[in-house]
């Protein structure tokens, strides 16, 4: 048992679309094939793996560093003979063999990538869905049915007023969805109280349905100022208010806002992980935290970020993973989250589910495929089929 070939390329997921801190017109995303030579129905086992949106393709750290030591590594140095498979975690070490500790940027991203492609293979081989495997090995064999799953959406869109804005929440309504989220911080905080408030006039007047997200945009003053203006409205959360690593922002602001906040997609380590924790003034009773394994170094390292967790007296029940994609949603089922966001109406394909599962009074069930469920969302599989 070896891996054969692994391949990559750079797709644009590019769209018109902004947040509060970025556009996306030059937005790009790797894909990546993992293939051994492991027959299953007559073909030889591939995994399939992709990042989540924010961070461009990672195609040169791939080439240049991580895949060349997985393929130069001695085969049977990468294998799980307990369990007659790949190994993800001596993999993962290979990829990491003379990194540096710290400086956990881009290269989380490309790790990741590699990892995701990895353990879809594991899944395969084994012959069970992603997230039935990780049940079985690391939750005695509980995983969830469904998992509860929101829709991001309400980016700043050239021309988008407060009509356009309410008929793309009342669209991702009819799709099935309980909660929405939409973007702050990119228009004065008047404009963004009245497109908040037109959503929730969507929403039936019930803000605990509507999540906000400032991608990191404000400095403390202006973190506070939000807080104070949304703290009437008893949101779902408020998102990422400062720059991610800005514990101490973060910290103070709990002072000014008793409602649940979120933040994490963008810490990319379980010690950075640990530090938001520990420093971040972070409530475990009330927040969500939000780290995504496609841009943390994969599930290798998410498993230690749970374990971090652990430690501090946090539920992994406290964990919506940001990204909306298939990794994290078979996560969220294995090892018992609290949920995967989702994007019904941007960065296709990459996000969603596979073909036929459809959203149900906020909740999602998984496919019965083995592996992450790639091959079962056509127009995913289809991008990821040009690697081959």
């Amino acid at each position: 048992m070896r891996i054969v070939s692994i391949r990559e390329k750079t797709v644009s997921i590019a769209s018109s679309i902004a947040n509060a801190y970025i556009d996306f017109s030059r937005m790009t995303c790797s894909t990546v094939a993992v293939e051994t030579d492991v027959i299953r129905d007559g073909k030889p086992v591939i995994g399939f793996g992709f990042h989540s949106n924010g961070r461009y393709g990672q195609g040169a750290l791939m080439r240049e560093r991580f895949i060349p030591r997985i393929m130069e590594a001695a085969p049977e140095s990468l294998i799980d003979k307990e369990r007659d498979n790949l190994d993800p975690f001596a993999i993962w070490n290979a990829m990491f063999r003379n990194e540096k500790p710290g400086g956990h940027g881009e290269r989380s991203v490309a790790v990741g990538t590699i990892d995701m492609a990895v353990w879809d293979a594991v899944a395969k081989i084994e012959g069970k869905p992603l997230y039935r495997l990780l049940a079985d090995r690391y939750r005695g064999g509980q995983a969830d049915d469904k998992v509860f799953v929101y829709a991001a959406g309400g980016y700043y869109y050239p021309g988008k007023d407060h009509a356009r804005l309410q008929d793309e929440m009342r669209g991702y309504l009819d799709m099935g969805y309980s909660v929405v989220k939409m973007k702050i911080g990119a228009a004065p905080l008047k404009e963004d109280l009245a497109r908040i408030e037109a959503v929730i006039e969507v929403l039936g007047g019930d803000g605990s349905r509507l999540a906000v997200d400032a991608n990191g945009r404000f400095d403390l003053k202006t973190a506070i100022e939000y807080a104070e203006a949304l703290r009437a409205y008893n949101l779902f959360w408020y998102e990422e208010a400062g720059d991610p690593l800005d514990y101490a922002l973060q910290a103070e602001l709990t002072g000014h806002y008793d409602p649940p906040m979120a933040t994490g997609e963008n810490i990319f380590s379980h010690q950075d992980a640990r530090n938001l924790l520990l420093y971040g003034g972070m409530r475990p009773e009330k927040d969500w935290v939000q780290f995504d394994c496609a841009l943390s170094y994969g599930l290798v390292e998410y498993m230690r970020t749970l374990d971090v967790m652990k430690e501090l007296g946090w539920s992994t029940r406290r964990v919506i993973p940001h990204g909306g994609h298939q990794m994290s949603l078979n996560i969220a089922a294995g090892l018992h989250l609290g949920g995967n966001e989702s994007y019904p109406g941007v960065f296709q394909p990459f996000g969603g589910f596979a073909d036929g599962i459809t959203v149900r009074d906020g909740y999602v069930g998984l496919p019965s495929a083995p592996g992450i469920g790639i091959e079962q969302k056509s127009a995913l599989y289809a991008v990821m089929r040009e690697l081959l």
